[in-house]
């Protein structure tokens, strides 16, 4: 079985998807060292961006982890690293 890999198109689907489809959100261009509190998104987004990746990755996301993984960047490397742990 081939490795699944979350990409940042992954990601930003998931972020409109929990943002509720949202227009106030610029997710365009080269957002992966971007704080997410500088895209918009809060506490409670996160939550549910995580809530979401946990069930389309069959994953499991620390609350701890979404708040340091406080970059695109730093949640795709985790969220990968939980995949690579599922093979």
């Amino acid at each position: 079985m081939a490795e699944q890999v979350f990409t940042l198109d992954d990601l930003r689907r998931i972020l409109i998807e929990a943002a509720g489809d949202d227009e106030s959100y610029n997710l365009d261009g080269d957002i992966l060292d971007t704080q997410f509190e500088e895209l918009g998104y809060e506490s409670l987004a996160l939550l549910e961006t995580g809530g979401r990746i946990e069930r389309e990755y069959g994953i499991s996301l620390d609350e701890e982890v979404l708040s340091i993984a406080n970059t695109p960047r730093l949640l795709i490397d985790t969220v990968n690293a939980g995949l690579a742990a599922l093979v």
